[in-house]
């Protein structure tokens, strides 16, 4: 019995210590893609971003000085795009949140059959190009277009209005192309309700609004944040909206840093915006 007791205790022993490495080891290539594509670019740009032009005075070359005031030149040269990118993604992404919450909810709850063909629906665009999603909104909104051609039918757009090269087109672009972000986690988080919890507030004479307003909507908050997240980061970064579907006066930030980086070859300017951004 001593010599039973003993190898238990012993294997109780190795596994105790064998177990905990394992989890870590599970790590590590997660770490290292985490490393390899996101700290290390980053740090990259970080050291890029407080560069000077070089003494040779030739273009694109530039020399590590760790002038931090790039940051404050950079800001001060682009304030105005910086606000825009940020007012812009606001509104792109509480009109996909406005639309994307009711979408979900019936897919989630009112779908029943047809629960799977709406969600393929949902990533289809994922399928498309996002340039050429962009670009098909520039058909839609322009002024051959079928929603040109309605309105002016209406008389709500004189004969020489348009919908393109404006704030409406870039947001209404940005919208469309961000709506998947805002849907699926919303779906997600919807679909993880337990039915139980929404019979039980019916069990208790609550309405239907009072059960959306105490359960269901407090319940989906964390799908609310993950879809909000999804789509106001790269909203405010994004440029090909505001390139296809803009004017000069609706650019942003990213039209900036594409800007700085390929046709005035200002890396370090391009830099310090990309990692404030």
């Amino acid at each position: 019995m001593a010599f039973v007791a003993a190898v238990s205790k012993r294997s109780s022993v190795v596994r105790g210590i064998k177990r905990p490495s394992t989890p870590y080891l599970l790590l590590i290539p997660g770490l290292a893609w985490l490393a390899m594509f996101f700290i290390f670019p980053l740090i990259n740009l970080a050291g890029t971003s407080t560069q000077t032009p070089g003494d040779s005075g030739e273009v694109g070359v530039y020399v590590q000085t760790f002038r931090f005031a790039n940051y404050i030149d950079a800001f001060s040269g682009a304030r105005d795009q910086f606000l825009r990118s940020f007012f812009f993604a606001f509104i792109a992404t509480v009109l996909a949140l406005a639309i994307s919450y009711p979408l979900a909810y019936a897919i989630a709850f009112k779908s029943g059959k047809w629960k799977n063909l709406l969600l393929v629906l949902v990533v289809a665009p994922f399928f498309t190009s996002f340039l050429l999603r962009t670009v098909a909104w520039k058909q839609i909104l322009g002024n051959e277009g079928p929603v040109v051609a309605v309105l002016k039918f209406l008389h709500i757009l004189g004969p020489q209005s348009g919908l393109t090269a404006s704030a409406f087109a870039v947001v209404t672009g940005m919208t469309y192309n961000f709506l998947p972000f805002m849907t699926l986690p919303l779906y997600a988080s919807l679909e993880r309700i337990d039915p139980r919890t929404l019979e039980a507030s019916s069990d208790l004479y609550a309405n239907g609004i009072t059960t959306f307003r105490k359960v269901t909507f407090p319940l989906s908050l964390p799908g609310v944040v993950a879809g909000t997240l999804l789509t106001f980061i790269p909203a405010a970064g994004d440029y090909i909206n505001a390139t296809l579907l803009g004017n000069p006066r609706t650019k942003m930030i990213g039209n900036v840093i594409e800007s700085r980086f390929f046709d005035i070859v200002d890396y370090p300017t391009a830099a310090a915006l990309s990692f404030m951004l």
